[in-house]
């Protein structure tokens, strides 16, 4: 059962860990290029180079790299009570 717990905590890091990275990243774009005076703006594709990057890109990036952490780190854990578990509480106690 520790086990379970340890699994759990491992993957809510990891989710912290990701949600904390793509904060960064689109505060770093919006607010990075997007600073300046409007009319001194980039442009990608018809849109301003700050939500191009923060917004648009981010969004596949950020999907790529939760597909990539689901397949590698987190596992399926059954969230039910098994009788094994069952008995491992009746011999504790």
């Amino acid at each position: 059962m520790k086990e379970v717990f340890r699994q759990a905590d491992r993957e809510a890091y990891i989710t912290l860990g990701i949600y904390v990275f793509f904060f960064l990243w689109w505060t770093v774009f919006a607010f990075g290029l997007g600073a300046g005076d409007p009319e001194g703006y980039s442009y990608v594709f018809g849109l301003p180079a700050w939500f191009f990057y923060s917004c648009v890109a981010g969004y596949p990036v950020i999907t790529l790299i939760l597909w990539f952490v689901i397949r590698k780190f987190f596992a399926d854990i059954p969230l039910d009570v098994s009788e094994a578990d069952e008995q491992e509480k009746e011999n504790e106690a």
